[in-house]
């Protein structure tokens, strides 16, 4: 895959950045089915989360090709959380996760939490290879999907990504 660029989520994105969400939840989290419609996804996509701010698309093939992945980050208080990260099946594999996350930690600064189902284990392996630890484990009571969960924190060890 030639390499990726990052930019800022744009509402005319819309409906790509919910096809690959769709794609990457059925191909990866099978055991947690999405409780929503395609049709209430993709409405959520183009109304508020891509509104909201904070997201980034990765575009494949350079700054003319679809989006492949994509990543929602916001703050709260002190914290930097990454909400959504989801790449298409076919281009995990090709750093852009990587990409995405020193994207995240670069912007966001130190700390950077995130949750992700206890039974994704290659998410848990991927964030965990870059640095998070397990700080919380859910039992699913707090997410829509009802699957337990675990909380991820980053905190940064180099000066120079403590502030964001």
């Amino acid at each position: 895959m030639k390499q990726a660029v990052l930019r800022p989520a744009s509402v005319a994105d819309a409906e790509q950045v919910a096809a690959v969400y769709l794609a990457s939840r059925a191909a990866f989290l099978a055991f947690a089915p999405i409780v929503h419609s395609e049709a209430e996804v993709r409405d959520w996509v183009a109304r508020v989360l891509i509104p909201g701010g904070g997201v980034t698309v990765a575009i494949g093939g350079g700054s003319t090709g679809p989006i492949v992945g994509i990543m929602a980050v916001s703050r709260q208080h002190s914290i930097g959380w990454i909400d959504q990260l989801y790449l298409l099946p076919s281009a995990v594999g090709h750093r852009l996760g990587t990409r995405l996350v020193e994207h995240a930690k670069k912007s966001l600064g130190s700390p950077v939490r995130l949750f992700t189902f206890q039974e994704n284990v290659g998410a848990r392996r991927f964030y965990e290879r870059h640095g998070f630890r397990a700080i919380e484990l859910g039992d699913g009571s707090n997410n829509e999907e009802r699957c337990p969960d675990i909380l991820y924190e980053w905190v940064a060890t180099e000066p120079h990504l403590l502030g964001g």
